[in-house]
């Protein structure tokens, strides 16, 4: 294989690439400041880092299997593929698993466990390394196959969990939302299942190098176009037309009395003194109209608890992303209502941002929820 991957001119060249791809995504990433895609997106850090690093070790990779397989021979070329296959295990496999728990801006995950679920593979590859021999192989291979299957049901699980935490939270999901994380996923299981159970055929260097350079270009893409969200949250911003001032004593002294109640009267309590809160100081200023409040600051502004408004939602079976959509479709109805009526024209974009839409897809898929249709066919039978 190796005699004929050196006479190959097309894969050395796709080699090339994929590691000088690597290396530039890698410096990009560590050394530039700003955001080259979304110039308004300010991504994680520790994910950018971590993605950063990922690259540098993708870089390497291609370094360290060089020897083996353009200048090696025998016994020689089997060593260096087995201490490639080591520093894999010991960098690059938990490294990119890593980078798919750092997507998860929820809770910050240990990353421990990762490391340590790596020993057996090491030792194992040690061993083989220590003897010239790939005896330990199959074993390593089921290992493998083994963390791969409970990995990808963990990632599931929390994806899953961490969808539901972001609606419970924001109400402007776009650049928060890391489903396509899942996509990530199935690459990368892919790749590892296929680099413990197909090597030995240039068919499975030139799939190597072709998935190497589909993931450093999304990933690129998933990091720099995920908001970060553990950024400071403030009200400052907040525009209110015609609030009234937060300044209600009877309903604060309601909710200090209803903290020291029963869990029983403290849910009744909640459901019957944070709607009228709501109403007052959210839908009425139609406060909703800012594309980016999130639940504390929508809790700031009533001054209320953050958590009792989140168990006010949750006792009427919807999401915070849920209540905020529902009011923006139905200022969006209003509005072309108040068009058709008037015999003006209407433009279904502009209106869906003066709704507190952040982008038109976004309105697309809340308006399909909210009114079971979508908004062209909807504004047909308005029309007429």
């Amino acid at each position: 294989m190796y005699e004929q991957i050196r006479e190959d001119v097309i894969f050395v060249m796709l080699y090339a690439i994929a590691m000088t791809m690597a290396l530039m995504a890698s410096a990009y990433l560590l050394f530039r400041r700003g955001n080259a895609f979304a110039e308004d997106i300010i991504p994680p850090l520790r994910l950018r880092r971590w993605v950063a690093v990922f690259f540098g070790i993708m870089a390497a990779g291609h370094l360290w299997y060089l020897p083996g397989i353009i200048m090696a021979e025998g016994d020689a070329a089997t060593l260096w593929m087995l201490i490639g296959g080591l520093l894999d295990s010991l960098l690059t496999l938990p490294v990119v698993l890593i980078v798919m728990l750092c997507m998860l801006q929820d809770r910050r995950r240990p990353l421990w466990p990762v490391w340590l679920a790596m020993v057996p593979p090491v030792i194992m590859m040690g061993v083989n390394i220590a003897n010239c021999s790939d005896a330990l192989l199959p074993w390593i291979q089921g290992y493998f196959l083994l963390a791969v299957i409970g990995f990808t049901v963990y990632m599931v699980r929390e994806v899953r969990r961490y969808g539901r935490w972001l609606r419970d939270n924001y109400a402007d999901l776009e650049h928060k939302e890391v489903w396509q994380s899942l996509l990530v996923l199935a690459v990368i299981m892919f790749l590892i299942v296929y680099y413990v159970t197909g090597y030995g055929s240039i068919t499975y260097q030139y799939i190597i190098q072709v998935s190497d350079l589909l993931l450093i270009g999304h990933l690129l893409w998933r990091v720099e176009t995920l908001q970060d969200l553990n950024l400071p949250i403030s009200s400052e911003n907040i525009v209110v037309a015609d609030a009234t001032p937060i300044d209600d004593s009877d309903a604060m002294d309601t909710m200090i009395a209803t903290e020291e109640t029963e869990e029983a009267d403290t849910s009744l309590s909640v459901r019957n003194n944070i709607g009228p809160l709501l109403r007052l100081h959210c839908e009425e200023p139609q406060l909703y109209l800012q594309y980016d409040l999130t639940l504390q600051q929508l809790a700031t502004q009533i001054g209320v608890n953050r958590s009792y408004l989140s168990k006010h939602f949750a006792l009427q079976g919807i999401t915070y992303n849920t209540y905020i959509n529902n009011l923006r479709i139905r200022h969006f109805v209003s509005l072309c209502q108040e068009r058709v009526a008037a015999h003006q024209p209407l433009s279904v974009q502009q209106l869906s941002l003066d709704s507190g839409f952040r982008s038109y897809s976004t309105f697309n898929g809340a308006f399909k929820q909210v009114m079971h249709t979508t908004a062209t066919e909807w504004l047909r039978l308005l029309a007429g």
